[in-house]
């Protein structure tokens, strides 16, 4: 059963080719068909398309198809093309007329499109929940090992002291300027299309903003032109702000795969959480976080690709953007792991104290001593030249203290600031008015 056929059957290898993956995948925007069509329904009672009777049959089975959804027991059957074409036949079997009225003032390309948006909306609530989990982890790491020193790096050289508290920080303050990637993509995702039919609206007199309250969008998409073209664009938005999450945790990964390696033996994990060798007895390989870097970098890769098979599509629907699913439903499930086994990891994480005392580290220290000649009124320049001669001649006698007090700094960390920050910004997603409306619609 397909909504679009008339009496003639399709070449099997021309259905095949077309349908593709989109059965597996629409499976899981089922649930979001059906709230979408709730909305539309309630909409064509209000201008008169369907009666108060119709209206109160078609919620009920619809409420029917939800459940099923929720327990799983929805399927596409193979002669039924995808989601949507299942749910309109599953209500016409079910409540005979009224079920082929729901498709009034709708085309299936604005039914893919709130489907996308209700799909892409809830996803974005998983992943500012797991990216949320992550940060809390970071802030408490930082601030129970802030004492703890490390060597800080530039070019992969020794350079500066750090500390653990810094570097556990660094990555909660970097998911911050994601979530605020991810805000962006929030507020564009939660506007709604539905009502822009094929892309060009309908003659019936559709009351758009009745199904954006319904659905507890934020807006609408006003121009029904714009709002076919914005297919493709909020994946590619999404698709970057997703991509900056995975580089964080990319940067994060690397970071972790060489601190746990023997020559530098900064942190550890239990055994169990780690892979052995066919060969090697000896070894504990962080298996995990070399997948986390590959699969994230893979992730920061999207972006392009939807933006490749997006640009120079002129306006208006094209079977293109059917392919966007492949590339993004798998990677929001993807990131969804990545981020929950990072957090699961780092709450296993065994860090290591008294790094620092190693003598290889010993010129960690030289910028303290060119800043503690500066602080006794010689010029930095000169303290510099002083401080780099006994280097070279081998007598330079490197301190231990760090003076570190300014905001940001080994002393003066500033989580709580940076904490600041994230509650600001995940405020601002309010998931909560999304699930007072959806709630509300489901409601018996």
């Amino acid at each position: 059963m397909k909504i679009w056929q008339k009496n003639i059957d399709v070449n099997k290898d021309i259905e095949a080719f077309t349908v593709g993956r989109d059965r597996e995948l629409d499976l899981e925007m089922a649930a979001f068909d059906v709230l979408g069509s709730l909305a539309h329904v309630e909409m064509l009672e209000s201008i008169g398309l369907l009666s108060a009777e119709e209206l109160k049959s078609v919620q009920a089975a619809l409420k029917q198809i939800y459940k099923a959804v929720e327990s799983g027991e929805f399927v596409i059957e193979d002669a039924v093309e995808d989601v949507h074409s299942q749910v309109e036949w599953l209500l016409t079997q079910r409540i005979g007329e009224a079920g082929k009225k729901i498709h009034s003032g709708r085309s299936r390309n604005d039914q893919v499109l709130v489907d996308l948006k209700l799909f892409l909306r809830a996803s974005i609530e998983g992943m500012v929940a797991n990216t949320s989990a992550l940060f809390e982890q970071l802030i408490s790491l930082s601030n129970t090992h802030k004492d703890k020193l490390l060597p800080g790096y530039t070019h992969l050289q020794i350079a500066m002291p750090s500390s653990f508290g810094l570097w556990f920080g660094a990555f909660a303050e970097s998911l911050v300027d994601d979530m605020e990637m991810m805000l962006a993509a929030w507020k564009i995702t939660n506007k709604n299309p539905l009502g822009s039919a094929a892309g060009y609206g309908s003659s019936f007199p559709l009351n758009r903003t009745m199904t954006t309250e319904l659905l507890g969008f934020e807006r609408l998409n006003y121009n029904v032109v714009y709002a076919q073209m914005g297919r493709g664009k909020t994946e590619r938005i999404l698709a970057q702000a997703m991509s900056s999450v995975a580089a964080t945790l990319a940067k994060m990964a690397m970071d972790v795969c060489l601190f746990i390696n023997q020559n530098f033996s900064f942190i550890s994990f239990p055994a169990e959480l780690t892979t052995g060798s066919s060969i090697m007895p000896h070894k504990k390989n962080p298996d995990v976080f070399e997948l986390i870097r590959s699969r994230c970098n893979k992730i920061q890769a999207l972006p392009n690709e939807i933006a490749m098979m997006t640009t120079n599509l002129p306006s208006g629907y094209h079977r293109d953007l059917q392919l966007l699913k492949e590339g993004l439903f798998p990677a929001i499930t993807s990131l969804n792991e990545c981020l929950e086994m990072a957090t699961y990891m780092l709450q296993h994480i065994e860090v290591k104290d008294g790094i620092l005392e190693d003598k290889k580290y010993a010129y960690l220290f030289s910028v303290e001593s060119v800043n503690e000649l500066a602080l006794n009124g010689v010029p930095f320049r000169e303290a510099y030249k002083i401080v780099g001669e006994t280097i070279e001649n081998g007598t330079f006698e490197p301190g231990s203290a760090v003076n570190h007090v300014h905001e940001g700094s080994i002393g003066n960390l500033c989580n709580s600031e940076i904490s600041d920050m994230m509650n600001a910004v995940l405020v601002q997603f309010n998931f909560e008015k999304v699930k007072t409306a959806i709630d509300k619609l489901l409601a018996d």
